[in-house]
């Protein structure tokens, strides 16, 4: 059985499950996008089903985590590499006409409550991407507890708006919420920028519900 069998599989997966969900996409269904033969689907997933899909789930996160860092990396900088990341969301839902979004989101939702096997292939994909942008803004400068909570403010904030902007079929959840994530990542940049300026205030507010520390500046 050729190689590049399994290959078509996972890829016919992706797109179903992205488009229309885990539940209403079918095995028959898959192996006919991938023009493929149905005992293939068994023959590289004894597991069925599941088996494909948790492997669906994870080769999807990583090219999406690949795509995501080869924008940061491109960007001259990390604020713009941010920006960059939403702008390109944006243009993806139009150019498929809001069919693709995020690549595992679809199927989180579904699973989370009803499929162990699944929902911890989804949670290791979140996590992988929350590790690589923290990575990318601590290389900015930021430290690493608020590196970590701004990654995990850009991962929410992209799939938040993807659902807003699928169901309303416009990319205006998508800019706005660039531009509180940007605002969230230049704030926390200013430390670094400005010599001058104390981390002294939790970035969780009055109640010190945050771990981070918010720069506070003269003026």
């Amino acid at each position: 059985m050729p190689a590049n069998t399994k290959e078509r599989i996972v890829d016919a997966s992706a797109t179903l499950f992205r488009r229309q969900g885990y539940a209403a996409t079918g095995v028959k269904q898959i192996v006919a996008e991938a023009e493929a033969p149905f005992s293939s689907l068994y023959h590289f997933f004894p597991g069925g089903k599941d088996e494909l899909a948790a492997d669906t789930i994870r080769s999807s996160g990583a090219m999406f985590r690949a795509l995501v860092e080869a924008v940061f990396d491109a960007a001259p900088d990390v604020l713009t590499g941010v920006r960059n990341c939403f702008a390109g969301a944006a243009e993806t839902l139009l150019q498929t006409d809001y069919a693709d979004a995020c690549p595992i989101a679809t199927v989180a939702l579904e699973v989370a409550s009803t499929n162990e096997l699944l929902r911890k292939a989804t949670a290791e994909v979140f996590e992988s991407w929350i590790a690589s942008g923290t990575d990318r803004f601590a290389a900015a400068g930021i430290g690493g507890d608020t590196a970590r909570e701004l990654a995990i403010i850009l991962i929410t904030s992209l799939e938040g708006a993807f659902v807003l902007s699928r169901a309303m079929r416009r990319t205006e959840p998508l800019f706005a919420a660039r531009t509180a994530v940007a605002a969230a990542v230049e704030a926390a940049l200013l430390p670094s920028s400005n010599p001058t300026c104390s981390a002294t205030a939790p970035v969780g507010g009055a109640r010190g519900r945050g771990t981070s520390p918010r720069a506070r500046c003269p003026g």
